[in-house]
């Protein structure tokens, strides 16, 4: 499989994290497994029909989709006929080019847009990052600066926050933030805290000399149980088998 990854420019840093191409190869015939980061994400398929979301969704080729943010690990199939490009939007950056439903009502699902949505199959084929770059900055509006500033918080502190804390911080009530998180981001906000903690020890499973007990310390896990059970939840294997 041939992974590439590109960044857009500089004035969309602040919506996207990063634009990238995925391309089976002779040897791929498997189950990737994707998990969890709180990030909604946009992908057209210019390969074979390609299966995600665990098998229940069915990408077509030269369609493009919308994915939702995800509250578990999900499975895609890729073989050598594979060849999927997409786009990594920063978190509640959706809303910024699209006027859609909810972020809830595409939670943890991957959902074809209709055409007044879709890429152009040609100009990706032609140029596929700087066709990306021009569409959304032609679509690009402010993200609401609250929200930022909540996420700001959450990242900083790697997840590592009470809700109640965050709230009183950026001077708004919880139940505000929930009304917020469930538009922009389609998660609760507990659940995006504990997907940012999850995300920040996973560099950490890669070092075999940081003990499971220091990692749970370092990401404000109880113990390490709560660190197995979380890992478990998110990416369906533990610790161990990383």
């Amino acid at each position: 499989m041939k992974h590439q990854i590109a960044k857009p420019c500089p004035a969309l840093a602040s919506h996207i994290h990063s634009f990238w191409e995925l391309k089976g190869d002779d040897n791929d015939n498997q189950w990737e497994r994707i998990f969890p980061d709180g990030c909604a994400g946009i992908v057209v398929n210019l390969g074979a029909s390609c299966k995600t979301d665990s098998g229940l969704t069915t990408m077509e080729h030269g369609k493009t989709y919308v994915v939702g943010a995800m509250t578990t690990f999900k499975d895609s199939f890729m073989n050598m006929d594979t060849h999927l490009l997409g786009v990594c939007l920063k978190p509640a950056a959706f809303s910024s080019f699209y006027k859609y439903v909810s972020q809830h009502e595409l939670t943890d699902h991957t959902v074809e847009f209709d055409s007044s949505y879709s890429f152009d199959i040609g100009k990706v084929h032609k140029d596929p990052y700087a066709y990306f770059n021009r569409y959304f900055l032609d679509r690009r509006n402010n993200v609401n600066p609250l929200l930022q500033a909540v996420l700001k918080d959450i990242h900083v502190t790697k997840g590592d926050i009470r809700i109640c804390d965050i709230a009183k911080r950026n001077y708004t009530t919880v139940r505000q933030l929930e009304r917020m998180f469930k538009t922009h981001i389609g998660l609760t906000p507990k659940e995006y805290v504990k997907i940012v903690r999850f995300q920040s020890v996973l560099s950490l499973m890669d070092d075999p000399e940081v003990s499971l007990s220091d990692i749970a310390f370092e990401g404000g896990y109880y113990d390490q149980s709560h660190l197995t059970n979380e890992m478990k939840r998110y990416t369906g294997l533990t610790p161990a088998r990383f």
